[in-house]
């Protein structure tokens, strides 16, 4: 069985680790109709409409 013949410095192993923390942005696009962003694939919570259809029947108060 492989064994680690010297320590890792602290140094050394955030190193490695230091690309791991950055998060992505989910893959959010601008709705065609309203201009509102939303996440890809769903329907607007804006306007309502997903596909260039209504889906949602939203009422603006």
């Amino acid at each position: 069985m492989a064994v680690p013949k010297k320590k890792v410095s602290k140094a050394r192993r955030d190193k490695r680790r230091s690309n791991n923390w950055k998060l992505s942005l989910p893959g959010m696009t601008k709705c065609p109709k309203c201009g509102e962003f939303v996440l890809s694939h769903r329907v607007c919570k804006a306007c309502g409409y997903y596909d260039g259809k209504e889906v949602l029947n939203t009422e603006s108060k």
